[in-house]
């Protein structure tokens, strides 16, 4: 099952476990179960740590990964290769008694949690988005005897997806009821789970020489610039990472040949925490006001003072606004072909957006999909001659261009979408089960509504050469300024600059 170069980092992994673990594993003589048989076994070959036996679990096939003394409530319910191959490598590490890189703050906080709590995390393999929320889930479960959680792979449980309707993933379910969907944190899961904390203790704190609002890729520049300057810094952040979060392959970051999304974001995050700054995960900056010292206030009603201020909130996908968009999110509107692809196997879908993006999605989603029609308001698409002439090879793949999209039908998931041919304004009619936007991106700035921080009429922040905003002391930098390139590096680079020219305000000011 396993190839060479998977074998060579298990054997590095498995080294590390610090004690002993048991594998429970239910199967029958389907294929699947014969495949996940043979996995376990030759996982199992591989340490001596690990030893095997057969059960009768609550799916077939499923394994379970258990200390030798008593069960952990971890369950895979396929078999986790792909993105989630990271997933099994950390179960058995902190199964076996290694401890997770995690504040211990969350870690009270998980074990704090009383109840019944049976997760289950529907996913497909090819998703990025999904191993965050897998891995979080196991984490609670190996800290928390009261929370059990198993990862259901969807391509192996069809009927199970078909059943309850899945059309996205992650798909998350706690005792039965659907619970979230999406990429979701470690601390955003708990935060569900327990009281949050008063907004009394951000504001106490006192005032930051620069306080960072976002923790995207120009976010974690900037504070690592200021923190290394010895100034005080301060970093809100809904996510770290951002935008970066929800991004596959990453090929184009400079000495880097190829990384993941989600790995780049992890990074980030660990070298901010090198530095002295205080970093406020799962907050919201919802006003920008100046005074004697510059005040964000938070979603939970907190302040935040601080001398100077950077503006790295990011970009998220454009919606189109129309009609049936929102009604059947994860219904069968989705964003993201890698994650929710797989889901639509056998199906018509149509990707709305005919630049890079969107080109990309028809191509892979025509992999997996009976038929993909594109669409586009424009008389060419904009995407790379080299994506195009690939995209016009593919004999299940219809370019319709000229096509303003008008409604996506359907009754409780989408069964179509109708557009008009412009020129003629007749309105046509496309029966289908999936529609995949990919139409760029909107700034994360409404927020800045009736401040002084002057925007394009798009909503990016205008910045000069030094980062510098309209509104003196505040900077911003990053995915949601006029940059004309919206791109890893870029953001990083804008970040750095954001920085300096924030530092130069304060000794000159």
């Amino acid at each position: 099952m396993l190839d060479a170069d998977i074998k060579q980092q298990l054997n590095q992994y498995l080294q590390l476990m610090e004690g002993d673990v048991l594998i429970k594993i239910s199967v029958e003589s389907d294929s699947v179960s014969a495949d996940m048989l043979a996995f376990v076994e030759e996982l199992a070959s591989m340490s001596s740590r690990i030893t095997v036996e057969k059960t009768q679990l609550p799916r077939t096939p499923s394994f379970s990964i258990n200390r030798a003394g008593g069960d952990t409530g971890v369950t895979f319910a396929g078999i986790p290769l792909g993105h989630e191959f990271t997933s099994l490598v950390l179960a058995l590490l902190q199964v076996s008694g290694r401890a997770p890189k995690v504040e211990q703050e969350v870690i009270d906080q998980i074990k704090s949690i009383r109840g019944n709590y049976e997760f289950e995390t529907y996913v497909s393999l090819t998703c990025h988005n999904c191993p965050d929320v897998v891995q979080a889930l196991n984490l609670m479960s190996v800290l928390n005897p009261s929370v059990t959680h198993t990862m259901i792979d969807g391509a192996a449980f069809k009927a199970e997806v078909e059943s309850k309707d899945i059309m996205a993933v992650p798909s998350v379910y706690l005792n039965g009821e659907f619970f979230g969907s999406g990429r979701m944190t470690l601390e955003e899961i708990v935060a569900k789970l327990v009281e949050a904390p008063d907004a009394s203790i951000f504001n106490d704190k006192e005032p930051f020489d620069v306080l960072v609002v976002g923790g995207g890729p120009s976010g974690a520049s900037a504070a690592i610039y200021t923190a290394r300057k010895g100034i005080r810094t301060g970093i809100i952040a809904e996510r770290f990472g951002g935008q970066v979060m929800d991004t596959v392959g990453i090929e184009n970051f400079i000495s880097v040949k190829y990384t993941e999304g989600p790995k780049l974001a992890a990074s980030l995050e660990e070298h901010v925490k090198e530095y002295n700054v205080d970093v406020m995960k799962l907050q919201r900056a919802t006003r920008l006001e100046k005074k004697e010292l510059i005040e964000v206030e938070l979603e939970n009603g907190a302040i935040l003072r601080s001398k100077t201020v950077i503006l790295s909130t990011g970009a998220r996908w454009r919606n189109i606004g129309v009609p049936g968009e929102e009604e059947f999110k994860n219904k069968g509107v989705a964003y993201c072909p890698h994650c929710d692809g797989p889901l639509f196997a056998g199906k018509d879908v149509a990707v709305i957006g005919g630049g890079n993006s969107g080109v990309e999605a028809a191509i892979d989603l025509a992999g997996i999909v009976r038929h993909v029609t594109v669409i586009e308001r424009n008389p060419e698409l904009k995407a790379d001659a080299v994506l195009q002439k690939r995209l016009y090879s593919l004999p299940n793949v219809t370019v319709l261009k000229n096509a303003v999209t008008k409604e996506i039908t359907g009754t409780d998931k989408v069964n179509g979408i109708s557009y008009i041919e412009r020129g003629s304004e007749e309105v046509q009619h496309i029966e289908l089960q999936g529609v995949f936007v990919q139409i760029g991106l909107v700034p994360n700035t409404e927020w800045l509504q009736g401040t002084e921080v002057e925007r394009t009429g798009s909503g990016e922040i205008i910045v000069d050469n030094r980062g510098a905003t309209s509104l003196p002391g505040v900077f911003a930098a990053g995915d949601c300024t006029n940059s004309p390139f919206k791109q890893i590096i870029i953001s990083m680079g804008s970040g750095a600059t954001a920085a300096l020219g924030a530092f130069d305000y304060l000794i000159r000011n």
